[in-house]
């Protein structure tokens, strides 16, 4: 695995994860040297609280690989997502969660696969370690998703991905919301992307509280959800 060196950005989205984004940020330059001699660390501020923004001057001032991008309002998850794959200017980008429920170190387990005729290796979680009625909903999602979507991976809601950059040339994504990653899985599958999959961990949220399970958020999902199948699926649309 370590011979296999290319130019990766690395971006987190990053919502008042000030309890854990110090941390992934050490780790990601540590595991970013095994696969790479030319990387860049983007942290997408999605309109994070003080005590978070505090904790990203740090990092800008102490790391050089990292830039800080801001938003000074939230643009929700997919908003935050659009902006580091715009941002992101190396051959391939990894990207996961800010809040540490993915080890970023198991990057290893997405780059194994890796080679000429992979295009995206996406991560699919061993055992999901969330609330139980999360879980129950995530299953649903999951197999509804790929039900419907016709999705080419088992688990479109593993925030886990190494992606090639150039296959964004011509796909548009225009989802603010969580349904994102099925908008995009979708689109590249459409387009010919070639994914590989592989295992990795999923862990408790040690610090703060998910902001996608409450009700307005969980109604506004379903909307948006039951839109983009709408246009993508019934009506064949691209954007």
């Amino acid at each position: 695995m370590a011979e296999k060196k290319f130019p990766l950005s690395i971006f987190f989205p990053v919502y008042n994860d000030w309890g854990t984004i110090a941390s992934m940020v050490a780790e990601s330059i540590m595991t970013a040297k095994k696969f790479s001699d030319d990387f860049e660390i983007i942290l997408v501020d999605d309109g994070s609280r003080q005590k978070t923004k505090d904790i990203l001057v740090f990092l800008d001032d102490n790391f050089p690989e990292v830039r800080i991008v801001t938003h000074p309002k939230n643009r929700g998850y997919g908003g935050a997502l659009k902006t580091g794959f715009l941002e992101a200017t190396k051959e391939f980008i990894f990207y996961t969660d800010g809040d540490a429920q993915y080890d970023v170190r198991e990057l290893a387990r997405l780059v194994e696969p890796l080679n000429d005729n992979v295009d995206v290796v996406n991560g699919w979680k061993i055992k999901r370690h969330d609330p139980f009625y999360r879980v129950i909903i995530g299953k649903i999602y999951q197999y509804t998703s790929k039900l419907l979507f016709s999705l080419p991976i088992k688990d479109v809601d593993c925030d886990f991905r190494l992606i090639r950059k150039s296959i964004f040339d011509d796909v548009y994504l225009s989802s603010n919301s969580g349904t994102i990653c099925v908008e995009m899985v979708h689109k590249l599958h459409r387009k010919g992307a070639r994914f590989a999959e592989a295992p990795v961990t999923h862990y408790f949220r040690s610090s703060g509280k998910s902001e996608f399970f409450n009700f307005k958020r969980l109604l506004r999902v379903a909307r948006d959800y039951s839109k983009l199948w709408v246009r993508l699926v019934v009506l064949k649309k691209e954007d």
